[in-house]
């Protein structure tokens, strides 16, 4: 993986400050420690860092055609780029070394914009090509790589694959996106193409900009996920065709030229990926995982398992319930607020595998794709009430039942009978929407100020949700909802939060069930067959059947848990209280400060359960703290920054 950074002036020829995209370049060092690159002309700027996987001895970056005239930062890995480079030799292009990057150059030169068609694999990658003053960014299909960009008032382009590197820019402004404010207390992220920033873009996954100097950038997609059934293939052929797709995936994702291995969490999505990678490969398979020390969470047995079956070089790391150091760290890592606390288990999973290998290998995208979370069967179960009962009828009804049942608030969400009621209430997007938003309206309605209502004017984070579930190419309700979750969930929590950690250990995670082509071929399946009764996975379960042992196949899925209540009632009770008190939050204008003060006294007195919304509250005071600057008793200090935070 690599970090990769530019400045580019649209509207004239000035050279970029050099110190500056040093400093934009330097910032992302974690990305890539082995080698620094930078190229600087008139009018452009590009920086690069390194860890190299691939090629070790050539490929280094920025990379330039042979001629000069083209000019690339990239970061990823194309699994194809053998095939390409044959295509492209065949129609007469020369090579002079044995790395991906130098395919991406000529692909450009010979497809243009088009080329990314031609790339399997994950990147972000930046194409400066002299002759036709064009810049060119590209993000891969699914998001596994990030990609930041903003334009300046005075037409520079500056882009970063971490928002912490156009940070470093001195002329941006930074002003609070108030929607994206939103967007984050309800999601625990802010989903692309916002950023926390209001000018500040997340280049959409399967999209690229293409800015040609004294125009202005165009954003455009060449890719998207299709959920449409296939033939009539029966439920035995599907499973048996299933394996060969997903080996192939893997196989791909196995070629480094660095020590290789993979996590093995004891689920179904890294099991399988493990499985495939021993059939795969002459020696023993290097995996790890994190365990619990509290055996409703600790699913370490489960992968010593698999680990055992298939005799892998396994290590394992027990996790201190009292792991909270990472706690103020997460910020610098995740640089936007972030309130997803597996994070922490994430980050050191993540500092364990580099212990080992350079490449590691992850079950990522199973759930979103084959239909594995909970929360799918328990929309697919309201939207058959919603198709027998009007809407006239159950708004009213399962409305005054949510009002009126007893609060549940110690128990998990899916258990709540509340929680299904006010869901049935409501229609799809409403309902799928309140199953998954980390702080309900109503809590988020009464966090926030008046001004903050007045300045959102009426946006809900919900128009997320029905932006793409309205307009999804699905054929059937579980479909829509698969599909907003890899527009808004996978790329903006799970990938970045693995981007974030494994970097910052300088570690490269590959995604073989996220390869676009096995994507394609498994959107196919019929949605009965991915969610079937109560079993989530059917299809992928029975086709793992004989690679994987029952127990590991059928049990209840469980997840990376950090105590982060009970750290809030012990050894963070000092921290979490100080919110009370917080000026960066109370000057900001952004929240009820007496509300807030409530939610952090009825928590640490035992009254009520609030660690979610103190957490969320948390990560945004640290991270957007550390942008916008400690508040200091300069009253004019204090009023820039609540003149900041407004976005005025």
């Amino acid at each position: 993986m690599c970090g990769i950074v530019g400045i580019v002036d649209l509207k004239g020829r000035e050279t970029p400050d050099r110190s500056v995209l040093v400093a934009m370049n330097e910032v992302q060092s974690h990305r890539g420690p082995d080698e620094v690159g930078l190229f600087l002309e008139p009018g452009i700027g590009f920086g690069h860092k390194r860890l190299s996987i691939i090629d070790l001895a050539s490929g280094q970056q920025p990379f330039f055609s042979a001629d000069g005239n083209v000019v690339l930062s990239y970061n990823g890995e194309i699994y194809n780029f053998m095939e390409v480079r044959a295509e492209l030799e065949a129609k007469g292009h020369a090579f002079r070394t044995n790395c991906d990057t130098e395919v991406i150059v000529y692909a450009w030169i010979e497809w243009g914009p088009e080329c990314v068609n031609k790339l399997r694999g994950m990147f972000a990658f930046s194409i400066w090509d002299k002759a036709a003053e064009t810049l060119f960014l590209a993000r891969d299909r699914l998001g596994i790589k990030p990609l930041y960009y903003t334009v300046l008032a005075d037409g520079r382009l500056l882009f970063a694959s971490e928002l912490k590197g156009i940070l470093q820019h001195p002329d941006l402004p930074r002003r609070l996106d108030l929607e994206a404010v939103e967007d984050y207390f309800a999601y625990g992220y802010v989903p692309d193409p916002k950023s926390i920033f209001k000018n500040v873009h997340k280049l959409l996954p399967g999209h690229i900009l293409v800015a040609r100097r004294g125009g202005e950038p165009k954003v455009t997609q060449y890719w998207d996920l299709t959920f449409q059934e296939a033939g009539p293939d029966s439920e035995e052929a599907l499973a048996e065709a299933l394996i060969p797709e997903l080996r192939e995936a893997v196989r791909l994702r196995m070629i480094a030229d660095v020590p290789l291995g993979a996590f093995l969490s004891g689920g179904v999505d890294s099991s399988a990926v493990v499985a495939m990678m021993a059939g795969l490969s002459e020696e023993p398979v290097n995996t790890c995982s994190i365990g619990f020390d509290r055996q409703d969470h600790d699913e370490s047995h489960f992968a010593r398992e698999v680990a055992g079956r298939y005799e892998t070089n396994h290590n394992v790391r027990i996790v201190d319930p009292q792991d909270f150091d990472l706690v103020e760290k997460l910020a610098s890592i995740y640089d936007e607020p972030f309130a997803d606390s597996s994070a922490i288990p994430t980050y050191r999973v993540c500092e364990l595998a580099r212990q080992r290998v350079t490449v590691a290998l992850s079950g990522d995208g199973g759930d979103e794709l084959f239909a594995g979370y909970r929360r799918y069967r328990w929309h697919a179960y309201e939207q058959r009430v919603r198709s027998r009962m009007a809407q006239s009828i159950r708004g009213p009804l399962f409305g005054f039942l949510g009002r009126t049942y007893p609060k549940l608030d110690w128990a998990p969400q899916p258990l709540r009978a509340k929680t299904t009621f006010q869901a049935l209430a409501l229609d799809a997007v409403d309902g799928f929407f309140h199953s998954v938003s980390m702080l309900p309206d109503t809590l988020r309605r009464s966090l926030f100020s008046d001004s903050m209502h007045r300045e959102l004017a009426g946006y809900q984070a919900v128009e997320v949700l029905r932006g793409y579930m309205a307009n999804a190419p699905a054929d059937d309700a579980l479909s829509r909802v698969q599909y907003a979750d890899f527009k808004t969930y996978l790329p903006g929590d799970i990938l970045t939060k693995v981007d974030r950690a494994s970097m910052a250990h300088s570690l490269e995670v590959r995604v073989p069930i996220l390869d676009h082509e096995f994507i394609g071929w498994a959107a196919r399946i019929p949605s009965q067959l991915r969610l079937k009764g109560r079993e989530g996975k059917y299809i992928f379960k029975k086709a793992l059947e004989p690679y994987l042992p029952e127990s590991v196949l059928y049990r209840e899925k469980m997840g990376f848990a950090v105590p982060i209540s009970a750290w809030f009632r012990g050894p963070l009770r000092g921290r979490i209280s100080r919110l009370a008190d917080s000026e960066l939050l109370g000057d900001s204008g952004l929240f009820d400060m007496a509300f807030l003060q409530k939610l952090v006294s009825q928590h640490t007195s035992g009254l009520r359960e609030n660690s979610g919304v103190l957490w969320a509250l948390l990560m945004f005071e640290s991270s957007v703290g550390r942008v916008l600057g400690a508040v200091s008793s300069d009253e004019a200090a204090k009023a820039d920054l609540r003149i900041r935070a407004a976005g005025r």
